[in-house]
């Protein structure tokens, strides 16, 4: 368990809300070079980066159409590299996400392979003939819609697991895991520390193309046969001894299930490093049992070689503090969770405008929303004969702006994000770096209060739990590493909780208030953490 990642805390750049470097209204890598020393003093290890490779953004970069070179809206080769080295001259790492399971259908190897049955890019992808004039089988596409499409030039439809300018590359043909492999070495040759996998686990779908089986109860398809195919823990273990083979890369894994038996054969030694579990990040408000039952499951399943991440929000979701909010209490609730995400056993993930309390942002006009998923949702909601209202309602619940407006860097035009309009629209609040950032109380210095205590202290960085319990809405767990123990209090209840503390303990941090004693009891929604005494 010595490797640099065990250790870490990552923080997700959105690409292009983080900061507008050249005044374009897009986040690029000048604004993210300029705000690496917010992030060495937030006590940030890794930076995870979305795509930023040339794509249309159907689907905002995870559509790419050339794998070897940053998109203009971002920036240059030579912004990017400059980025790395002044990222890496802070002893930050850069992981970047990498797309290997589709191209977007403007790609040169698409245009190519639709162009006749005969071009040699044509096994690049997954065609196959209609059946009885319909689609080959009845996939639906994991966006919603069918998973199909009937490309008029050569009679033969295409198959896309998400929208249909995302076409799956079809990784039963050398040539094309041999150009994928080609894309990673082209990024670890530049520096970069290693790699998100996105879906990684449908880059094998059956060759039998049987139809998916349908859930009667929750009126949608079960993805049966086009995610977790017989083969792909060999792919990933291919990729991930290529990876590792240079020094010091890492792994991270988005993996489509919420089933710990599927997501724990996907990481360890020889596989993954980590899987992101979206069982966490995925619970729909403020439970504390769902989270207690998650956290103590995790550490059941996993083996010595395998570690949890710990994530409650990311580009594809609502924004935990949005989620999880209690009247009146929002801001308490969300620094409760930030304690259990940098205390718990498991490798954090904050993502960007988290560790200032950035709220979901809700879309009243359709033509604002950029998101794809957004949209499909509301055309879908439409044809189903749902009103204007109910479809944008669709479009706000299945979109995933909401978690995707400018980050908030100070209180003026445009948060301080660009000097022009960005590229989505930006919500109206106080939160801001500015305001809180000299500020002993806010939610940003408890986060960097936090992020320094978990550095200097093994026990939660390398410790295993001695003890886990919920008690009544009172989470508490210990974890130990050789002679030190950490002992963390979270009330996840509305009223206020007595608590027996032994004086071998002494505190330090609460998220509610300055302790310089053993409190008798916890507030309502408040997190403590005592250390063992020495």
């Amino acid at each position: 368990m010595g490797n640099w990642w065990n250790k870490a805390v990552f923080y997700e750049i959105y690409m292009p809300s983080f900061c507008d470097g050249n005044g374009d209204g897009i986040g690029d890598f000048i604004g993210i070079t300029s705000k690496l020393d917010y992030l060495k003093e937030l006590g940030i290890d890794g930076i995870w980066l979305t795509p930023f490779y040339r794509s249309p953004k159907v689907d905002n970069g995870y559509d790419i159409s050339d794998y070897y070179t940053v998109d203009p809206d971002y920036g240059t080769m030579e912004d990017f590299e400059r980025f790395l080295v002044k990222a890496h001259a802070r002893n930050i790492k850069v992981i970047i996400d990498i797309v290997l399971n589709h191209t977007s259908t403007e790609h040169r190897w698409f245009q190519e392979s639709r162009s006749s049955k005969v071009n040699p890019k044509r096994g690049w992808y997954i065609w196959r003939d209609p059946v009885n004039g319909n689609a080959p089988n009845n996939w639906h596409s994991f966006m919603g819609g069918p998973a199909w499409t009937f490309d008029e030039k050569t009679g033969q439809f295409f198959y896309h697991s998400f929208a249909e300018q995302q076409v799956d590359l079809n990784w039963t043909n050398p040539e094309v895991k041999a150009e994928m492999f080609r894309v990673m070495r082209f990024w670890l040759d530049k520096g970069v520390d290693g790699f998100r996998l996105d879906v990684i686990n449908h880059l094998k779908v059956t060759d039998r193309f049987d139809d998916n089986p349908w859930d009667e109860k929750a009126g949608e398809q079960i993805h049966f046969y086009d995610k977790n195919q017989e083969g792909i823990l060999e792919v990933v273990e291919e990729i991930a001894a290529f990876v590792h083979s240079f020094p010091d890369k890492f792994l991270v894994g988005e993996v489509s299930s919420e089933d710990l038996n599927e997501l724990k054969n996907y990481c360890g030694k020889g596989k993954m490093d980590v899987v992101f579990q979206f069982n966490l990040g995925s619970i729909p408000e403020l439970d504390v049992g769902k989270i207690y039952q998650q956290i103590k499951e995790m550490d059941i399943a996993y083996k010595d070689d395998q570690l949890p991440t710990l994530f409650f929000g990311s580009h594809d979701m609502s924004r935990f503090i949005t989620r999880f909010a209690v009247d009146g209490e929002e801001e308490e609730v969300a620094k409760l969770i930030s304690t259990l995400m940098l205390t718990a056993k498991g490798v954090p993930f904050i993502y960007y405008g988290e560790e200032i309390g950035m709220r979901d942002f809700v879309i009243d006009d359709i033509s604002k929303m950029k998101d794809v998923q957004g949209l499909i949702a509301y055309h879908l909601a439409l044809e189903a004969g749902k009103t204007e209202k109910e479809a944008l309602d669709e479009a706000n619940r299945n979109g995933r702006d909401r978690s995707r407006s400018p980050m908030q860097w100070s209180q003026t035009t445009s948060y301080g994000f660009s000097n022009v309009e960005p590229w989505i629209s930006v919500p109206i609040n106080d939160v801001s770096v500015e305001k809180q950032i000299k500020d002993p109380a806010s939610m940003l210095s408890y986060y960097r209060n936090l992020i320094a205590f978990r550095r200097s202290n093994p026990a939660l960085t390398m410790g295993n739990y001695v003890h886990l319990q919920l008690d009544n809405q009172l989470f508490n767990y210990k974890r130990k590493y050789q002679d030190v123990m950490v002992n963390v209090y979270l009330n996840f209840s509305d009223a206020i909780r007595k608590i027996n503390l032994s004086p071998i303990y002494e505190v330090v941090l609460s998220s509610r208030r300055n302790l310089n004693f053993l409190p008798r009891e916890i507030l309502p929604f408040e997190g403590i953490v005592l250390i063992e005494k020495g």
